[in-house]
């Protein structure tokens, strides 16, 4: 019994499975067909590829510019240290991605858009709109190797090449006015209070000279002046060494070793700042004997002790300030142009080979499928394929 019911099973595998011959023979008898959608597709696609606009590329590389540990290696003798500890500790992990990421700004697209004067020129309403088509046509990424390169793909080759060159030179305006590296930072941070100092010097002078026509007192004691001086220099080293611990917080945990260091120095002169103010009659005079200056005096001591203060202040912010920019320009802040984007010789799109070799894939598989359904139509046509047909012909004349 069984094996009179193997021959049927292995008789009905065998219709199932794909006769390699019969579909050659599908093939073979399509072959009309197959041809023709090859050759009417890929033509197609050739006719495509030609009537499409050259588009043509250039390319701008540049290396931006590398986080470096800060160059403060000595700072000022007066405030007994350097600065050194504060450099790399806001160093990026990925400096690229900043610059790639202020190339693709919304700052620096309007920058072009207003240069080459892209809304009339592309024929856009609104400048969401003609941002999307400068994205479109421009392409920014970031190397292994470290460098950022900047694609436009534009018809006109010049063009291409001024806007590549464009974005390079927006970008370096932007890092101009922006604190991007750490040095720049203390650059920005030294710059403010220099000049908050120098207002407050000015205002002090000012306060002197008027204290000087009222009171009629043009020069002290010399002992005085040195006592003041004296004083007014620690006071300000003091204030100095808080300002640049207020700097150490923005790339220093408590814990770091300049940090502590710098605490235990402020410490230290404000202990030599009190025992110079043991002498004085009133709390907060630092005008050690006193006593022994007139009253109609003491106007002018204070007015002088808030100049020198301001002056050695100033100076000591100056000073700072300038090692800050020697800083940032050691930390080589500018914008380096490895490749210069120039006018391209050859188009890079379309790729009329390409487009026509998929066209001619596309037309041979669209064939090979319209074949084996027209197969399937013309034998269903014949037998009882055929009764059916003419049963649904009748049904259509009926209705």
């Amino acid at each position: 019994m069984s094996d009179n019911q193997n021959p049927p099973a292995a008789a009905s595998a065998r219709e199932d499975e794909i006769d390699l011959m019969d579909v050659l023979i599908v093939l073979v008898r399509q072959k009309k067909w197959v041809i023709g959608c090859t050759v009417l597709i890929g033509g197609a696609a050739l006719v495509a590829s030609l009537l499409m606009t050259p588009i043509f590329t250039s390319k701008a590389i540049i290396m931006p510019p590398q986080q470096q540990g800060s160059g403060l290696s000595a700072m000022l003798g007066k405030l007994g240290g350097d600065m050194g500890g504060l450099g790399g500790l806001a160093g990026l992990k990925n400096p690229n991605d900043l610059y790639v990421g202020m190339l693709e700004s919304r700052t620096v697209a309007d920058g072009l858009i207003r240069r080459f004067k892209l809304k009339e020129m592309l024929g856009t309403q609104t400048m969401d709109d003609t941002r999307a088509l400068l994205n479109g046509m421009s392409t920014i990424s970031s190397g292994k190797d470290g460098l950022i390169s900047v694609t436009v793909d534009h018809e006109d080759p010049l063009f291409a090449a001024r806007l590549a060159n464009a974005y390079v030179e927006e970008l370096a305006r932007l890092t101009q006015t922006l604190a991007v590296t750490d040095a720049s930072q203390r650059r920005l941070f030294f710059e403010k209070q220099l000049k908050q100092s120098k207002e407050q010097l000015a205002l002090a002078e000012v306060a002197l000279r008027k204290t000087q026509e009222k009171t009629g007192l043009l020069q002290p004691e010399g002992q005085i002046q040195s006592i003041i001086g004296n004083v007014a220099q620690l006071r300000a080293t003091i204030a100095a060494k808080e300002v640049e611990l207020t700097a150490m917080r923005s790339f220093a945990t408590e814990q770091n070793p300049e940090y502590l260091r710098t605490q235990q120095e402020i410490g230290g002169l404000k202990a030599q700042l009190a025992k110079l103010e043991q002498g004085q009659q009133t709390a907060g005079d630092f005008m050690v004997p006193t006593g022994k200056v007139p009253q109609t005096g003491l106007e002018y001591i204070r007015r002088l002790r808030d100049v020198k203060y301001h002056e050695t202040m100033f100076e000591l912010l100056a000073k700072q300030f300038e090692m800050a920019k020697i800083d940032e320009a050691k930390d080589t802040s500018t914008i380096q142009v490895l490749d210069k984007a120039t006018p391209a010789d050859k188009k890079s799109k379309p790729k009329r080979a390409v487009i026509t070799l998929l066209g001619v894939l596309a037309g041979f598989f669209v064939g090979v499928l319209g074949a084996f359904a027209r197969e399937g139509l013309r034998r269903n046509r014949q037998g009882d394929g055929a009764k059916r047909w003419a049963a649904l012909r009748q049904a259509w004349r009926a209705d």
